[in-house]
């Protein structure tokens, strides 16, 4: 596939603040909005909480299959359209929402909302930020996460807050309005790309050449030289397609563990600080702890981490929620502040990994398509993480802890196999 020049071209300061802007409201109004309104959500239906959080699940599920299609459709047409279109389809999902009067319409709602989630979030604006810079993408991504790191601190509060003076309804009408009045206009400000001369490959039957280290040396001379066209090289030998599936399925693995953990803590953190020790109080304090922490660690990312390889970034953010799981279980509740600022601060870091790790192993050459294939074992291990780790939280109470610290330990064991650098044919 044939790029154009554009997509090497620097981005200015204000599409990472608008871009990043448009991903806080994206993130605040769907994937932290359960939390808030699925109770009265609930009742006013006539149906139960974990019902409303199995639509939820659903609406995941339905955004890892769209991931790929939507990563490809990036790939060959650049962001702006795809998420000023995502932008309609959240607001209409949420206007869905709104209006619905029982289960089949509550189910209906979150699909649509799902569409919009497996388009509109992080994959789809990394991709959106690699189309336009190639591999000088690193800053902008974590500029991005910088801004969409408050997505619960202005999302919970404001949902909240709408929730209680006008109705859960009310505030599903505002976050439809909110897309339309701010989103879509932010997402239009992303620059045009020129569409790319041939449509990104999906498929998994020609995913081996598309996975290939041959796009790192694409990258690599187009940085050299724009106005050069470039050709694709022969199809890479069965050797070089091995060696490029092996990291793939590493970092799906690590992806699907990590996220798997950040769900789980998402869904479960007050009720498992307290089977440690901790007082409501406590509890409430550990996960006010965790969305700082996580800008936090982006900063120093964006700072001394943006010297280092990826990769080494990724390890070091890996082993933080294993490391604050001890450092609690050994310690004692009195330690549970600690632990929320580990695990968040890498958590932070990871999710610009996910961005970024790819970026630098496989090259910008068919990103999102590549990252949406990517990310769709770990978006089905985030919708089945809040049932999962809650039966493990209700046999082990406390000791699920060590559950999600394993789970990161074989995470940080699996980045360990990876290289620095790209496969080599």
């Amino acid at each position: 596939m044939t790029f154009p020049a554009s997509m090497t071209v620097p981005v200015p300061a204000r599409t990472v603040v608008s871009l990043g802007t448009a991903q806080t409201l994206a993130w605040a109004s769907t994937y932290y909005l359960p939390a808030i309104l699925a109770t009265p959500i609930a009742q006013e239906l006539g149906t139960s909480v974990p019902t409303v959080f199995a639509a939820f699940s659903l609406a995941l599920i339905l955004a890892a299959a769209v991931g790929p299609l939507a990563g490809a459709a990036i790939d060959r047409l650049g962001g702006r359209p795809v998420l000023m279109g995502t932008s309609v389809v959240f607001a209409l999902g949420l206007a869905a929402l709104g209006l619905a009067q029982g289960p089949v319409s509550l189910f209906a709602a979150w699909l649509l909302i799902g569409l919009g989630m497996g388009s509109g979030l992080y994959d789809a604006a990394f991709a959106a930020l690699v189309r336009l810079q190639g591999q000088g993408a690193r800053a902008s991504i974590t500029g991005v996460t910088l801004f969409a790191g408050f997505a619960s601190t202005v999302g919970w509060p404001l949902s909240t807050w709408l929730a209680a003076e006008h109705g859960w309804r009310s505030a599903c009408f505002t976050w439809a309005a909110l897309h339309l009045l701010i989103g879509l206009p932010l997402n239009a400000l992303l620059p045009k790309v020129v569409p790319a001369l041939q449509p990104a490959a999906v498929l998994p039957a020609v995913l081996p050449a598309v996975l290939s280290a041959d796009d790192t040396a694409l990258d690599k001379t187009q940085t050299e030289n724009q106005t050069e066209t470039q050709t694709r090289e022969p199809p890479p030998s069965p050797e070089a397609s091995a060696a490029s599936w092996w990291p793939m399925l590493i970092l799906s693995f690590v992806f699907s563990a990590t996220w798997f953990i950040s769900t789980a803590m998402a869904s479960h953190l007050p009720r498992l600080m307290q089977a440690a020790g901790t007082t409501a109080a406590g509890a409430v304090w550990v996960g006010s702890l965790i969305g700082p922490a996580q800008v936090a660690g982006r900063l120093l990312e964006f700072g001394w981490l943006r010297r280092v390889h990826p990769l080494l970034s990724a390890r070091l953010a890996a082993a933080m929620h294993p490391l604050g799981v001890g450092v609690l279980m050994v310690g004692g509740p009195v330690f549970a502040p600690l632990f929320g600022l580990l695990h968040g601060a890498g958590n932070g870091v990871l999710t610009i990994a996910k961005g970024t790790l790819p970026l630098a192993l496989f090259g910008s050459g068919h990103y999102g398509a590549r990252q949406g294939w990517l990310m769709l074992p770990a978006r089905i291990a985030q919708a089945l993480a809040p049932y999962l780790f809650g039966l493990v939280l209700d046999h082990l109470q406390a000791n699920a802890l060590w559950v999600t610290a394993a789970v990161g330990l074989s995470a940080w064991a699996a980045l360990l196999a990876l290289r620095a650098a790209p496969p080599v044919r």
